[in-house]
């Protein structure tokens, strides 16, 4: 639960903080008379993140046992792929995401209505298309029955929502630069553990071999079916009896991309980092 939390979380909180920018630069500006639009803009891009992610979930019941593992492997390794650029991304542009912002808004605003909802359905979309994803990826992963991954998913986003509306309103100011940092690390482990679950999927499938090859059995220490058990598989996807497919999967992930993140003066920081982000939004 706590892995979906965290994908609500940080997804949620970068689309709250897109729209919290594009509303208090208008008010800001005395332009409310184009806050219309951008709501529009923003409700068109939320229905089409829920209609995607509903469309991936019952499309997928139509199809046959080997096929919804090929399509959960293949759309769980895209996912990640996703949220891999999408966490180096915002670790280094998040200094200049509201400029950025308030540059793509001016022009829109010199354009008219229609270029004011493309540009809030645009910077909203991305996040929700994304978001969308990589939640029915990482819960096809934890799926046990149970309805926690997708409250934990819920709970993330009301929670980015509060945020986003405590930045707004000026209750709140946080490092982003630190936030994104920690939560970016923690969203690459959860990574890790989807894309090890993917390539699951693929051997399911018969897409890959090695289906009986076992890395190692640790059922009887750590069973799937208690309560330490299952808080490792809602944190890290753990699964007590991988493949050796798996395993040698999310080591190949997991290590060099965590060292890329977290290097101090590497790919994941650059420059834009080395001065803290307090901003008001």
């Amino acid at each position: 639960m706590f892995s979906n939390y965290l994908i609500g979380l940080r997804e949620g909180l970068e689309a709250s903080l897109v729209v919290c920018i594009l509303i208090a630069y208008l008010v800001k500006t005395d332009r409310r008379d184009a806050l219309r639009p951008i709501w529009i803009g923003i409700g068109i891009a939320v229905a089409l993140a829920l209609g995607f992610g509903c469309a991936l979930e019952f499309g997928s019941q139509e199809l046959t046992f080997e096929a919804q593992e090929a399509l959960g492997g293949s759309l769980s390794i895209l996912a990640v792929a996703l949220v891999t650029w999408m966490v180096f991304w915002m670790r280094r542009t998040a200094r200049h995401l509201k400029s950025e912002l308030h540059g793509k808004l001016d022009a829109a605003l010199a354009m008219g209505t229609g270029a004011l909802v493309a540009t809030a359905f645009l910077a909203v979309g991305r996040e929700g298309l994304e978001t969308a994803l990589f939640v029915w990826a990482s819960v096809h992963a934890a799926s046990d029955g149970s309805p926690r991954p997708l409250l934990g998913v819920a709970l993330g986003l009301l929670t980015a929502v509060l945020l986003g509306w405590l930045f707004y309103r000026g209750a709140l100011r946080i490092n982003l630069a630190r936030f994104f940092t920690w939560t970016g690390g923690m969203l690459v482990v959860v990574a890790a553990g989807v894309l090890a679950y993917g390539f699951h999927d693929l051997q399911e499938a018969r897409f890959l071999p090695g289906l009986n090859d076992k890395a190692f059995d640790i059922s009887g220490t750590i069973p799937p079916d208690s309560w330490y058990g299952t808080l490792l598989k809602g944190v890290f996807n753990f699964q007590p009896d991988p493949t050796v497919l798996q395993v040698a999967v999310w080591l190949l992930y997991l290590l060099p991309t965590l060292a890329l993140f977290l290097a101090p003066t590497g790919f994941g920081r650059g420059r834009t980092t080395t001065t803290p982000v307090r901003d008001k939004v």
